[in-house]
């Protein structure tokens, strides 16, 4: 048996410049986080004492006898790539798919790590990025970008830069106590929306030539940024107010972005004492995050009363096998070639 615990990542700065049409001809970089809440995924080879020779238990529960009857993209493809066979998965998350943190691809990087572990290989962090954006982007054909697989493999406060050439992944060394003070500033909360980040990315169509100079801008957010977290002489604040600044690009670059509902919250906080904030993700609902320094986030909290607050911790990690049993198992033939 094989567990292995994933996390979920919180984008700051630049999305949109990770989807390979834009960053290809134009250059791309994010900035994020990985944090505290993860998805688990638990493999191990089924048993022969069932009619089924695969089960799979997500959202849904499904019993096979063959992958190709796997409804599951995700985990159809993925068991095509690495050979895989008679297997029992489960998929537990500590917060809900389709809000705004990568859940689906922290899923994609923990399962094929899972599947790796199960074969008694090991798969690297590049390896795992690679592969995962392979699954969900080529043979899943979903559209996204890439910083979801990434930051889910590597783990950490990481700029990521993306070019003709594939992707670099940069750490961002600030001291303990400044990274402290920024996990301290950021305030985490569920909107209560959920949507596809694929619909909302193919509706707002982010490569239309209109859109552009808006994403070169949120890129270049990037650099700034990341000079507010490592000059120790910058007001730290000022993050936040740039987050208020990403904000409005972001809306700007798409009716599905945003709601009525989600701008009437965002100016509550606003107005309670936050400097700035974003809804994560592609748009349209999920998690809202906020910078609000400590003395007005009592404020905020009852502002946002209506919503459910999520503490978290940024984590160093990305995707580890926490629980690892290896076994000795055979393929049956017969099942195999079914």
């Amino acid at each position: 048996m094989i567990i292995t615990r994933t996390p979920f990542r919180m984008s700051f700065f630049g999305g949109g410049t990770d989807i390979e049409e834009y960053f290809k001809e134009h250059g791309g970089a994010v900035l994020s986080t990985t944090f505290d809440k993860y998805c688990y995924v638990t493999v191990r080879h089924l048993p022969r004492f069932f009619e089924y020779s695969t089960e799979l238990v997500y959202s849904d529960i499904e019993r096979v006898t063959s992958v190709e009857d796997v409804q599951h993209p995700a985990i159809r493809n993925a068991m095509k790539m690495l050979d895989m066979h008679e297997l029992r998965l489960t998929y537990e998350g500590d917060l809900p798919a389709r809000s705004g943190l990568g859940t689906s691809s922290s899923f994609s990087v923990g399962m094929l790590n899972a599947f790796y572990a199960l074969k008694g290989k090991y798969a690297d962090r590049e390896k795992l990025a690679r592969e995962a954006i392979y699954l969900e982007r080529e043979l899943c054909r979903e559209a996204g970008g890439w910083q979801d697989q990434i930051a889910a493999s590597y783990g950490g406060l990481n700029r990521i830069d993306f070019g003709p050439n594939g992707f670099e992944v940069k750490p961002v060394i600030i001291s303990p106590d400044r990274k402290k003070a920024l996990n301290a500033s950021l305030m985490l909360f569920f909107s209560g929306f959920t949507r596809m980040s694929s619909d909302v990315q193919k509706s707002n169509n982010l490569m239309a030539k209109s859109k552009t100079a808006q994403l070169r801008e949120m890129c270049e957010l990037v650099d700034e940024a990341e000079h507010i977290l490592t000059d120790k002489t910058s007001d730290l604040d000022d993050f936040g107010r740039l987050l208020n600044h990403t904000w409005q690009l972001k809306r700007a670059t798409g009716d599905m972005v945003s709601t009525g509902e989600i701008d009437e919250l965002y100016a509550k906080a606003k107005a309670a004492g936050a400097l700035g904030g974003k809804l994560l993700g592609a748009g349209g609902g999920g998690f809202l995050l906020f910078y609000v320094r400590p003395k007005d986030q009592a404020a905020v909290m009852e502002a946002m009363s209506g919503l459910l607050y999520v503490p978290f911790a940024f984590e160093e990690s990305g995707t580890q096998v926490i629980y690892y049993a290896p076994e000795t198992f055979e393929i049956e033939s017969c099942r195999r070639n079914g």
